[in-house]
């Protein structure tokens, strides 16, 4: 099972090398009618153009401080700037509004030196003026104060050290900072414009990135245009237009039809459709995103270790994926983080149960049930495929009857918050750094939380994760620690690990340059690595 999720990695790998290869060669040789050497023969960006991206669903407000959903991030990050920002493949961290920065010894300050070259879209209340350190510290104690997903947390105050440079200090060290300050909630705005314009700001945010907004049409289209004056590449669309498009099949429609050049959030039997065009790609990767089954580890059978083992052994990973997934988007996971987060470790997917019905009925009697036992699994109505198929494997391998109970978001949050569900499924994705699946999910301190609903309790863990964000910031030391409670989680088995969803997007063989990625909440059109994309029209 887990030597053909390796070469299923290999082969998604080297399908995009191939197809990045692809999209980067042209023909010096290549000619027009006129025997003249064209842009879009050569492979050379032309341009001009507007891009037409489908949404799925109609962003409720773009205030850095108040928006909740990725289809929100995903208009957010051609629009604002951070300080810094992931490399593409969440290695480390790169120059953002912020050139250079240093931390000290004891997590508790970060310094920031700004980029003199970046200045603010034009707006109601300036004049797109340059970005400062004044900017910096408004803009993060606002988060810091008022942030509906606490997207920054431990900020004590920003000092303004000059014009361009920037402190912020901590309450308590904090090693994550860097990650969290990649998140578009903490996008830098300009006070007057927030203050100035109040509650019509978050339909008309001001930033300094690529592209700014310019018209707003609810539940229909955001749309885009250049910032001439923005510190990177200079874009070579002239505009891009978010369409809101929240039915799967009118959105494959909608990219067939060449309504839109770009579809987001692909799932399901549109994988296909879209694969099937031969003007269009499928683009797919693994996601930072995983889903699992969470097993409550202080009441009920479940309490027992050996009997969440069991559970596990007689779990069969790869037919609930498979069959929940028929056309692909999904692979197994195996470990609490996702494959692309820097704390994954393949050598701890030993440590995992292996289906096993046979061993997992033997230790089930050993722990006192024979017999099987009735409980229940709380879901919401995404998952009712993934249960069904779990609630057969149980009744078949363990004699377990599992009832499937399929409540609305809020029920399903409060219920597995209050550590009042025997089961339940769940999916979380964040940043790469391993704190943000870690820490939420399996620190004592988040339990009674959403996160932590399952009740897990561990010392040595808590030890553990304490320190990976409190004493270095160094990322091999923090990936050590990291890989120790790692272990120790998946000795005491606490949840069942299902899959690591695909982000997926459609795409019109016009648009270059443009690459998904494995954070859902990102959609780049221009950064400061090289990306910028260009239609071949």
């Amino acid at each position: 099972m887990k030597t053909s999720y390796k070469k299923y990695l290999f082969s998604i790998f080297a399908l995009f090398l191939v197809l990045a290869l692809a999209a980067c060669s042209g023909s010096d040789d290549s000619a027009n009618d006129d025997g003249e050497s064209s842009d879009a023969e050569s492979g050379e960006a032309q341009d001009g153009g507007t891009l037409n991206i489908g949404l799925v669903a109609n962003p409720k407000t773009l205030d850095p401080v108040l928006y909740t959903g990725i289809y929100e991030s995903q208009i957010m990050g051609s629009v604002l700037d951070t300080l810094v920002e992931y490399k593409s493949d969440f290695s480390d961290f790169q120059p953002g509004l912020a050139e250079d920065w240093e931390v000290s010894d004891d997590l508790l300050e970060y310094t920031f030196t700004l980029r003199e070259d970046a200045y603010f879209h034009p707006g109601e209340h300036q004049d797109g003026r340059q970005v400062t350190a004044e900017d910096v510290k408004y803009s993060i104690e606002r988060s810091s104060e008022e942030s509906v997903m606490d997207r920054i947390t431990d900020v004590k105050e920003v000092e303004v050290v000059d014009e361009f440079t920037a402190k912020i200090i901590l309450d308590e060290p904090n090693a994550t900072l860097m990650a969290m300050l990649t998140d578009t909630g903490n996008g830098i705005v300009p006070e007057e414009e927030v203050e100035g314009q109040g509650d019509s700001f978050s339909t008309n945010i001001i930033g300094s990135g690529p592209f700014k907004i310019v018209d707003w049409q609810d539940d229909q289209q955001v749309s885009l245009e250049r910032h001439d004056d923005y510190w990177g590449d200079t874009p070579h669309l002239d505009g891009v237009n978010f369409k809101i498009i929240s039915d799967p099949n009118m959105m494959a429609n909608s990219l067939r039809s060449g309504d839109i050049d770009l579809a987001t959030d692909v799932k399901g039997q549109n994988r296909e459709v879209i694969e099937q065009e031969d003007s269009l790609e499928l683009a797919s990767i693994p996601a930072l995103s995983i889903s699992y089954l969470d097993l409550n580890n202080v009441q009920g059978p479940t309490a027992d270790v050996d009997v969440r083992r069991a559970i596990y052994m007689a779990t069969d990973i790869e037919e609930i994926v498979s069959g929940a997934n028929q056309y692909g988007g999904a692979v197994p996971s195996y470990l609490p983080v996702p494959t692309g987060s820097w704390g994954y470790d393949e050598s701890l997917e030993e440590l995992v149960p292996e289906y096993n019905p046979e061993e997992a009925k033997e230790l089930l009697a050993e722990a006192g049930y024979e017999d099987g036992f009735e409980t229940e699994i709380v879901i919401s109505e995404a998952r009712v495929p993934h249960a069904t198929i779990f609630q057969n494997q149980m009744k078949e391998n363990l004699n377990i009857d599992v009832e499937i109970n399929v409540v609305e978001w809020g029920t399903y949050s409060d219920t597995v918050s209050k550590n009042e569900a025997p089961m339940s499924m769940g999916s979380w994705n964040w940043y790469p750094d391993p704190y943000f699946f870690l820490n939420q999910l399996y620190h004592s301190n988040q339990v009674g939380s959403l996160g932590n609903g399952k009740g897990f309790e561990n010392e040595e863990v808590d030890k553990l994760l304490d320190q990976a964000k409190s004493e270095t910031a160094d990322q091999d030391e923090r990936t050590e620690l990291y890989h120790e409670a790692m272990e120790i989680i998946l000795e005491e088995v606490p949840r069942i690990e299902l899959d690591v969803q695909e982000n997926a997007a459609g795409i019109d063989n016009k648009v270059q340059g443009f690459e998904v990625s494995a954070n859902p909440g990102t959609l780049t059109i221009v950064d400061s690595q090289g990306t910028n994309v260009w239609l071949d029209e």
